[in-house]
């Protein structure tokens, strides 16, 4: 929220003369899956009910639990007279081609994911995960002591290339000659097969890798049950998971959908057609090594590496100032 007004002091995200416009107006945020205590999908709660906040507007928010759900949520959500729905995760992609051109006057953001040849109504906030995966890199080649060091991806797509190639070239940054062992889950649960990745990270470790990043989503736990039983470090996506194996995370990449939501949604009330990529920037992206307010309380290994800590905000400020310029490994496969 910190992060949220700055934007708007900064006067990058305004409020003026539009919160008294929305009144009536109602958002609508659908998750994939139950929130629960998924700290993922509680951000995009979070997100939603900033925006309503800033803009004046009802929020509600829609738990799906099976496919099924997904879609009568969304419908009900246009049928409840949704001026803004909010999806997040690929789990709509479908369900938005089908649904959004028989509501024409319903706005549909999708964050994390895109469609092609989007219809005038369905706007996307994407992210820039390699930036925040290349300084997960940079810290994995200065703690390394075998010069090996190894990342699992759930799955040999371009989208996870952004994880397992930006990880691998920050990495090179700063230990030119380490190696990086690039593995993936695969089987028909690729996402969410803690065994499977378990089983990846294992091999990792028997071939030398003392800092392994995973890119799996319900497979990272067990990587990190790798980590416990075989005492080496790791490195997660999305939130921070520090407290899953304390001592064993060295740091996360962060994924702020609530960022993204509420600039989005800003931008959609102003009449825009929405394709934004947030990085580092602009707060899309983040590692808690970033996070100085946080950092001391999160349980993260990096904590007790202040020349690390101090390394990865300097590359970060050079990524952000574009001085340091990365290419997206999602489009150079």
């Amino acid at each position: 929220m910190k992060f949220l007004k700055a934007l708007l002091a900064a006067g990058l995200l305004s409020t003026a003369g539009t919160a008294a416009a929305q009144e009536d107006k109602l958002f609508v945020y659908v998750s994939p899956d139950p929130i629960g205590v998924n700290a993922f999908l509680q951000m995009g709660r979070d997100g939603i009910e900033a925006a309503g906040e800033e803009y004046g507007a009802d929020v509600r928010t829609y738990e799906s639990r099976t496919a099924a759900d997904r879609l009568e949520n969304v419908n009900a959500a246009v049928n409840e007279g949704a001026d803004i729905v909010v999806l997040l995760g690929f789990e709509f992609n479908d369900i938005v081609r089908e649904v959004a051109p028989t509501a024409p006057d319903t706005q549909f953001l999708i964050v994390d994911q895109c469609i092609e040849d989007r219809p005038e109504n369905v706007h996307c906030a994407v992210f820039r995960e390699y930036e925040a995966s290349y300084l997960m890199g940079v810290a994995a080649g200065m703690l390394s002591e075998s010069g090996k060091v190894g990342v699992v991806g759930a799955l040999d797509i371009p989208f996870l290339h952004r994880y397992t190639d930006g990880y691998a070239q920050g990495v090179k940054s700063v230990a030119p000659e380490a190696s990086v062992d690039v593995r993936w889950v695969g089987g028909e649960n690729p996402f969410s097969d803690p065994v499977r990745a378990k089983e990846q990270a294992v091999a990792m470790r028997s071939a030398g890798s003392d800092l392994i990043f995973t890119a799996t989503s319900g497979g990272d736990f067990g990587v990190f049950e790798a980590a416990e039983q075989g005492d080496f470090l790791v490195f997660s996506v999305d939130i921070n998971q520090c407290p899953q194996a304390p001592g064993h995370v060295v740091d996360v990449t962060l994924k702020r959908v609530d960022n993204a939501m509420l600039q989005a949604i800003g931008a959609i009330l102003e009449g825009e057609h929405v394709m934004m990529s947030l990085g580092l920037a602009e707060g899309g992206v983040s590692a808690m090594a970033l996070e100085e307010d946080q950092l001391a309380d999160s349980q993260c290994v990096v904590a007790e590496h202040p020349e690390v800590v101090e390394k990865m905000r300097s590359v970060a400020a050079s990524i952000s100032d574009g001085s340091l310029r990365l290419e997206d490994p999602m489009f150079a496969q």
